[in-house]
Order: C-alpha cells, then structure tokens, then sequence
C-alpha cells in the first residue's frame, strides 16, 4: 500500500514536516544535505529495524530540538507510527491505527527496500552486510522473519554472556538457550534458503534491459544440529567470545550471471548495475507473493545511470507501485510522466 501522508516530528532536520505523496513516483530534489536522504528514512521506518542508515535512535531526533522524534504515515485505511520520547531516546515505539504494538508488526502492514549510495561496494563489504541485506529482502516476503531473528540474536547474546562467566555457566540454562538459538536458526536459515533460491530463478528470467544480472547463492553455513554443534563448541565459543557457527555466519555469494564472475571483483558500475538489478527483480518478487509492490526507495540513483539506463529504469518502474526518488536536479528525473515532484531546502518540502 502506498503512503498517502507522511507527518515528521522533531526528525533530523525537520521541525514539522507534511508531504502527500502521489501513488506512484515520488520525486525529491534539492542541494546536496537538503533533507532528501533524511525523508527516505523516515519511510524506512514504517518498517521494522533501524532504517536505511542503521543510526542509532538518539541520533534522529532533531540536533538543536527536545529530544525524541515522531514520524506518522497514512496508508489506505491503515495509521502507522513510530518515534521515541525524549526521556528514552533509544527505546522505540509503534502504533498501529493509534495501539501500541511491537515493532515487527510494521511488516505485516507494509514492506519497504532501499538502495543507498552507502550500498555500492556492498559485495566487497563484510558478510555481515550482505546478511543483513539478505534479511531485509526476506523480511519483505516473510513478516514473521524478524521475530525469528530477533529470538535467535537474543539467545545467542546471553548464551555469549554466560559462557564468558568467570566460575563457569549453568549447562541446564547453556541447554536451554542452545536449543532456543537451534529452533529459531532453523526458521531463520529455511526462510533465507527459500528466498534467494526463489530470486535466483527470477533472476535467471529477467530479460536483458542494460542492467547486469546476478546469480546468487547461501554460503557460509548448511543446516544441521545446531544444539549438538553449539554445545560441542562451548570451550571454543568462550575462548572467541561468540559463537563460531550458526546461521549467523552465513553469507549471500552474488555472481555475475554473464561473466561468471564474483560481484567482489566487477567493477564498481558493474556492482551497482548487479545490486540495481537485483533489488528489482526482489521488488517483482514481493509484488508476485504479496498481492502488492513494496516501496522501494532510492537515494540518488538516477545520477549514477547514463541516460539510456535511466530511461530503462524508469520503465520498468513504471505501474511498480510507490517509488521515492533523490537528485540534486529535477532534470534527472525526465523521462518519468507523472509523479509528484517536491523541492527540499532548509527543512521543508514544497510541491513543484
């Protein structure tokens, strides 16, 4: 469902902010450190987690404000918020049609993707960033998959915590919290195996339209008796401090699908055009799965595609569903027909 209004509250560098976005494109353009990025993440936040940047919560209320921040969207019959109070500036709150809730209920309602110029050499980045991202595309298709990674990580913490216990830790509650991190790692690496090897094969059927096709795989750990290993690996975890395996080392291996070449090593418009295409082809996939498109936001995209790729782009999201788009010029967004199109300066957003 598309966001119909978005309210912002003390959030970055917005006072007060009101936009009504159209159905479609959503276009933002202004200087470079306007607020465009800032608006994208606020949307990201109709989603669970901590939105495109990965900022901490303390850090988004606005600098020079009263601490804490409110950021409220309309769906199609549906209120969504979330924000923190000044006085827990790190503990976030969500409210569905005015009810407290928990914050992965967001992603029964709404699933959002993003791609971020801080994306760009995401193939060469660490594991952890691309099982990250990997968990956001399941995320999308799978609401329930937040709750299993957030039980896992939870178990995983306090069994790291006791192992480190100087007379040594209780093996009963060790049990304990190795048979929770093997129930909710097997829900959590299932959800993962399902999902890229579903966008594998609509990846494989993608047609050729001058953006780079990947070819993706899971790697890094196979499922087997997570309890039996963990336990096995007690005196070995204590010494690392962390559990050595687990669906928490796992990563996502992307290739280039005509080259056969791993992304890590294409070049870096190479990579981008892989991660563009990719995060497309995720979009159709939800859209096929869900019965609707998420919203996909993109944060200065159009400025690094010639424009030939741009026109490409713009066509294929075309009829996607609601789409935000950042530049510094309104020219870069020719080619799009109709959209709603905001001028960003100084803590606003005018219609243009």
């Amino acid at each position: 469902m598309p966001v119909t209004r978005l309210t912002l509250h003390n959030f970055r560098n917005y006072p007060e902010l009101l936009i009504e976005p159209g159905p479609g494109f959503v276009c933002l353009y202004g200087e470079n450190g306007a607020g465009k990025t800032n608006i994208l993440e606020a949307v990201s936040l109709l989603a669970p987690g901590r939105g495109l940047r990965g900022a901490p919560l303390g850090e988004m209320g606005r600098s020079d404000g009263p601490g804490g921040f409110g950021i409220a969207a309309r769906l199609d019959g549906v209120d969504l918020g979330t924000g923190t109070l000044p006085a827990a500036p790190e503990r976030r709150q969500v409210r569905i049609n005015g009810a407290p809730t928990a914050v992965n209920s967001l992603a029964e309602w709404l699933s959002v993707l993003w791609l971020t110029p801080a994306m760009d050499r995401l193939f060469a980045g660490t594991a952890g960033e691309r099982r990250r991202f990997l968990d956001r595309l399941v995320l999308a298709l799978e609401p329930g998959h937040a709750h299993y990674a957030a039980r896992y990580e939870a178990a995983m913490r306090a069994r790291n915590k006791l192992l480190a216990e100087p007379d040594g830790a209780d093996p009963d509650w060790l049990g304990a919290l190795e048979a929770g991190m093997a129930e909710h790692g097997a829900v959590l690496a299932q959800a993962r195996a399902r999902t890229v090897e579903a966008l594998d094969e609509r990846l494989s059927a993608t047609p050729d339209d001058g953006f780079a096709r990947a070819e993706i795989a899971l790697a890094g750990w196979s499922e087997c008796d997570l309890a039996g290993v963990l336990r096995a690996n007690r005196g070995r975890d204590a010494a690392a401090g962390r559990a050595t395996e687990g669906p928490h080392r796992q990563d996502l291996l992307v290739t280039h699908r005509a080259k056969g070449q791993p992304a890590s090593r294409s070049s870096t418009g190479e990579q981008k055009a892989l991660l563009l295409g990719l995060v497309l082809a995720h979009a159709e996939l939800v859209a096929d799965r869900r019965g609707a498109p998420p919203l996909l936001l993109l944060d200065e995209v159009a400025a690094h595609l010639d424009p030939g790729r741009r026109a490409a782009l713009f066509m294929r999201l075309e009829g996607r569903g609601q789409v935000w788009l950042t530049a510094t010029e309104p020219a870069l967004f020719d080619g799009i027909g109709d959209a709603a199109r905001f001028h960003v300066a100084s803590g606003t957003a005018e219609p243009a």
